[in-house]
């Protein structure tokens, strides 16, 4: 059997590494040039590869095809390869089916990661063998093939939704959904809600899905769809028959039986978005058996995501924060949501289709002035520019903060929380955030 991989990222790298483990023909192509890190493991493991080109007749030769959640569906290349009937499936179905954990997925436009890293460490302190992968960390299918683990916590993409046919978690966890990433799906918000969606698509009736109960977009799918797991909603606004929710600032978990898990004043992670991400990882440990105290005392010490509202220093009385893992606008609205003080706000970079008016009443509230950083900023400088008397446009992240700099006086805080994708000046959004920090530090 031939397996041809495209991308030689993390999924790309991971899955040829399982599928020569389990004796298929692998060829990975890439159409940049492959870092150094995972070149050495390709040559490591004797697997061939390409890279700067792909070589359409040899890629077409192939029985199964594992494109990497970068590559559009609407490339000709893949187009080509379904008309011919090759598979064509993302690393999570190709690893899925070699995998013997008992998978938590978790997806949803923002706060996946968060909740992703408060369910693995909710379980490893509960002395539980976990691994945590997909879009966070160590492959998925790297780990299937080199650990033992008995649960694996997989943070998922749409894009790695939009590849599976089988995959099928034991907990499914959607956060929220918000429109995101709409230039992949057509600037059809339907379609990015269907992907989302995915998740739970395979599930029997001994599976569970953990929702926001709050979110309407999530709750109108279900009333018009079929889901055949265990509904467990969570919400902040009411109590429910069945979930996980709030009554008098304690943390109810009601399933089978009703307990009081923990005030939320001694979470870890502030804001109400976090409450929620911290319910959703809650009702996951507990499916698993996991003892309430345990519960309460990782909630209560876990220290959240790099590049999410992360404190850098404080300068002159000013704070600077980093929170460039915000690609969108609905995680912009958040950290804008939860800003105490006069903020300088550093925004821009790659647009997915951006409607930047949701954050207007917070930017009128919030926000003294706007520093861009994106090569394409008229957008912001249009949406704001009668509601903000100041707006500079810088073209890096060392400019923007020495400007922002410029303009925080003692007592405000500087903000980096883009609202968009960072790919026209940065590597990704974590290359951002380390500029930043940098920039930050240098001052």
């Amino acid at each position: 059997m031939k397996l041809v991989v495209l991308g030689a990222g993390e999924s790309g790298v991971g899955t040829a590494i399982l599928g020569k483990q389990k004796g298929y023909e692998v060829f990975v192509s890439d159409k940049s040039e492959i870092s150094k890190k995972y070149k050495e493991v390709l040559l490591n493991n004797n697997i061939e590869f390409e890279e700067k080109q792909h070589s359409e007749e040899k890629i077409l030769e192939a029985d199964v095809v594992m494109k990497s959640p970068g590559i559009p569906d609407k490339v000709p290349l893949i187009k080509q390869l379904k008309e011919k009937g090759v598979l064509v499936i993302s690393e999570i179905e190709f690893a899925y089916k070699y995998s013997k954990s008992v998978l938590v997925g978790i997806t949803g436009s923002n706060g996946k990661t968060t909740t992703t890293m408060l369910v693995n460490h909710i379980l490893k302190k509960a002395g539980l063998n976990v691994g945590m992968g997909g879009n966070i960390g160590k492959s998925y299918a790297q780990q299937v093939a080199e650990d033992n683990f008995d649960i694996q916590v997989l943070e998922l993409s749409s894009f790695q939704l939009d590849g599976i046919k089988t995959f099928a978690p034991h907990i499914a966890i959607i956060t929220n959904i918000t429109p995101d990433h709409l230039d992949r799906y057509e600037y059809q918000f339907e379609n990015y809600i269907n992907s989302k969606f995915r998740i739970t698509e395979n599930q029997t009736v001994n599976d569970f899905l953990i929702y926001d109960a709050d979110d309407e977009i999530i709750t109108n799918w279900l009333q018009n769809n079929e889901v055949k797991a265990t509904l467990l909603p969570f919400s902040l606004e009411k109590e429910l028959e069945q979930g996980i929710f709030i009554k008098d600032e304690n943390i109810i978990l009601k399933y089978k039986t009703e307990e009081t898990i923990m005030n939320t004043k001694t979470l870890a992670i502030k804001g109400q978005h976090n409450t929620k991400n911290a319910m959703a990882a809650t009702m996951a440990a507990a499916l698993l058996k996991v003892r309430k105290d345990t519960i309460r005392e990782s909630l209560e010490d876990f220290e959240g995501a790099p590049h999410r509202l992360e404190p850098v220093l404080k300068i002159n009385g000013v704070e600077y924060i980093n929170d460039s893992k915000a690609t969108n606008v609905n995680a912009t609205y958040y950290a804008l949501d939860s800003m105490q003080t006069p903020t300088v706000w550093i925004v821009g970079g790659v647009d997915k289709g951006n409607d930047y008016l949701d954050l207007m009443p917070l930017v009128r509230e919030k926000v003294k002035a706007i520093v861009c950083l994106g090569l394409d900023n008229q957008k912001i400088v249009q949406t704001f520019c009668n509601v903000i008397d100041l707006i500079v446009e810088t073209a890096g992240a060392e400019e923007a903060v020495k400007v922002a700099y410029k303009i925080a006086e003692k007592g405000d805080t500087v903000l980096l929380s883009p609202a968009c994708a960072s790919f026209d000046l940065f590597e990704n959004y974590e290359d951002r955030g380390e500029k930043f920090k940098q920039a930050v530090r240098e001052l």
